[in-house]
């Protein structure tokens, strides 16, 4: 790859203040080698140079919670029920054949990219994703799914989990790895959780799971009844204990919580629950959007950002939130938590750069780094804006370039 030199009206680092009439080189292995004011970053006479004008250069955002594999799927669930609307995405995902998924991830990600997105945490069944992430070059977690409510299965689904990690190894590398994902408390038994989250640690592979996200889920968890409680009863299925846990306790107690835990959702909690997600130093993914598409309630996000906990945005699925839109969901942000500009977009890049154990390579502009990067092109308001503001009234029709580790994945026409 050539190196390349790229300048813009603003430039936001995000480890550092804004630089109006900023640049930023980077190196042919990819790597950021300058970041600062257009007149001090070298110009070398071989490297390709662009100037993009009234835009914002800033660092790559990152997706912390999609499924790429459902790309295609939205608009064909009408359940308001969440219980019902999941059995409903199961009878979707069954109708699919293998290179259907992966074509669906591949239409995915393109349109992450598309958005400003240059790395995802995604988590599916299927192996699509790590594939397609993979045969991009692509940046991201690859979390594969497992499933048993029934305890029974426990040993079934941790051996076959096992046999689909080992399958899909061949696709990891430098910038994609492979995590484990027991799906969520009304899907996964207790000893199978035990069982993942022990063969996770030993393996040292990254963990994520679907938690606290809804009121039947922490029904079923704390009393054994609501629509997930009658519909595991329906099948023959045991039910948890009726414990009074919340879903979060539930889990430290089958020792799930730990810094390699990534929570998704993280919705129905109360302050014990903050208290042991920052004491395990798990980190979660907030999805506004999401939350809010199925009535779920709204994460207490100011609340868990207090508490030091590794917070990242993502965007759930295209069946829950159509488009995926990074620059959406940081606006849903600001409408449940007071906070500046700039700290949004901080929890857009950096803070899922952190969330996801990834800070040392990406989520800033700073030198060392991936030459991680989109150029927003941005509308003056008549108003005194920071660049962080200009971002965040953008839409991804405004994203002019996606570079990472810079290597364009996308270029608007």
């Amino acid at each position: 790859m050539r190196a390349r030199r790229l300048a813009a009206r603003w430039l936001i680092p995000v480890e550092g203040a804004p630089i109006e009439h900023g640049a930023l080189l980077i190196g042919p292995e990819g790597r950021v080698q300058a970041v600062g004011p257009d007149s001090s970053v070298p110009r070398p006479p071989d490297v390709l140079a662009e100037d993009f004008g009234n835009a914002v250069i800033l660092p790559g955002l990152i997706n912390t919670h999609t499924h790429l594999e459902l790309t295609g799927f939205a608009g064909q669930i009408q359940a308001r029920d969440f219980p019902a609307w999941i059995r409903r995405l199961r009878e979707l995902k069954a109708s699919r054949e293998p290179l259907e998924y992966v074509e669906a991830a591949q239409q995915g990600l393109k349109a992450c990219y598309a958005g400003g997105v240059t790395t995802i945490a995604d988590t599916g069944d299927s192996g699509a994703a790590v594939q397609v992430l993979a045969e991009s070059g692509g940046s991201g977690v690859a979390y594969q799914e497992v499933f048993g409510p029934h305890p029974d299965q426990a040993e079934a689904s941790l051996a076959g989990l096992r046999d689909r990690v080992a399958a899909l190894g061949r696709w990891s590398g430098d910038r994609v790895r492979i995590g484990v994902s027991p799906h969520a408390p009304y899907s996964v038994s207790g000893p199978l959780f035990s069982a993942v989250a022990a063969w996770s640690r030993s393996e040292r592979l990254p963990l994520a799971v679907h938690i606290a996200e809804s009121v039947a889920e922490a029904e079923l968890v704390a009393n054994s009844s609501g629509p997930f409680a009658e519909a595991l009863r329906a099948r023959g299925i045991p039910l948890p204990s009726a414990s009074g846990q919340s879903p979060v306790a539930w889990l430290a107690e089958h020792g799930v919580l730990s810094e390699r835990t990534l929570c998704i959702h993280a919705v129905q909690v109360d302050p014990l629950d903050i208290e042991r997600l920052a004491d395990s130093g798990a980190a979660v993914a907030h999805c506004p959007l999401s939350n809010q598409a199925h009535r779920h309630g709204a994460a207490p996000l100011g609340t868990m950002l207090r508490a030091g906990i590794r917070v990242g945005i993502g965007t759930d699925s295209e069946v829950s939130v159509g488009p995926l839109d990074m620059l959406a969901e940081a606006r849903a942000v600001r409408s449940l938590v007071r906070l500046s500009a700039d700290a949004v977009i901080e929890l857009c890049t950096l803070g899922g750069a952190r969330a996801l154990s990834l800070v040392g390579e990406t989520g800033s502009l700073r030198s060392g780094k991936w030459g991680d990067c989109a150029v927003i092109r941005v509308r003056e308001s008549g108003e005194e804006s920071s660049p962080a503001e200009l971002v965040l009234a953008s839409s991804p029709t405004d994203v002019r370039l996606t570079c990472l580790g810079g290597r364009d994945v996308y270029r608007a026409l």
